[in-house]
């Protein structure tokens, strides 16, 4: 089976786009924004492009398609109005997920803002006891480990465990970004402590919750808690982290994904799926 490897795929001209996009890297996974997001309201989808989108994947070899939400989202905002904001656009996401046929939402915890990370939780929690009230089924919530700057929820593997522990209604994901946990103070970059972060995670979360990677290298130190992509081996985790990753039978047909900058014609793109996949082959 090939790696199911791929990139976030603009969806400039049309969501449908995307698909060609990946397609024409050799993709097998795809990450891609339903709307612009850096926008709180976005247009409502097109039915023919919905279609258009739908069947450009069918026709495609690629496996799975997840969507990332956008950046202005903050279930923990301590301010009512944009808390309630921050949810109303939060289902938006979520219905467009489910028009799409896109079985899962990448999100990122929410920032508490000085309010301290047990309120913030908490906040997160009653934020999406709402949403599921209201959200369309079929679409499941993918919590992405954080960095951890400033005020962001999310940089410690507690934190996602009890999101899950105080919203048992819903049976969330993970989306684990390898540079933001590197920054968190996961140690990645070593078999050593590649083995302790994840034996770490399988403990307070589990393995199997893990649905998608982001596969990115870190421009800082592990425990910098600074957010800064670096591409595949080129930063401070190196070849030998994604090698343990690509290696790890326990996440063979789990989608990994870049969040690098694509480089002139996608050429640095192109070398980093190239390495992935290399570093799969290995593994035997």
């Amino acid at each position: 089976m090939k790696p199911l490897v791929g990139v976030h795929a603009s969806i400039a001209g049309g969501i449908d786009k995307a698909i060609g996009r990946g397609e024409a890297l050799g993709c097998t996974a795809l990450q891609i924004f339903t709307k612009n997001a850096s926008q709180w309201a976005g247009k409502p989808l097109d039915p023919e492009r919905v279609a258009a989108f739908r069947a450009a994947w069918q026709a495609s070899p690629i496996v799975t398609v997840h969507a990332h939400d956008s950046y202005l989202i903050n279930l923990a905002a301590p301010d009512d109005g944009k808390w309630r904001r921050s949810m109303l656009a939060f289902i938006d996401e979520m219905r467009r997920c489910r028009d799409l046929g896109v079985p899962g939402l990448v999100m990122h915890p929410g920032a508490h803002l000085g309010q301290g990370e047990q309120a913030g939780l908490q906040r997160v929690a009653d934020a999406f006891r709402q949403i599921l009230a209201e959200a369309p089924s079929g679409v499941r919530i993918l919590l992405e480990t954080t960095a951890g700057m400033g005020s962001h929820l999310g940089w410690r593997f507690e934190h996602l465990a009890e999101i899950m522990e105080l919203v048992p209604e819903h049976d969330f994901g993970v989306c684990f970004d390898t540079c933001h946990v590197f920054a968190a103070g996961y140690d990645l970059s070593t078999p050593e402590g590649y083995d302790r972060t994840m034996a770490e995670f399988d403990r307070l979360v589990g393995c199997d919750r893990i649905a998608l990677f982001h596969a990115n290298d870190s421009k800082k130190a592990c425990g910098s808690r600074v957010d800064r992509h670096e591409h595949v081996g080129r930063g401070c985790i190196g070849e030998t982290g994604f090698a343990c990753l690509m290696r790890d039978a326990r996440f063979a047909e789990v989608p990994k994904i870049l969040e690098t900058p694509p480089g002139e014609d996608n050429c640095e793109d192109r070398r980093n799926l190239a390495l992935l996949r290399k570093l799969a082959e290995v593994a035997g």
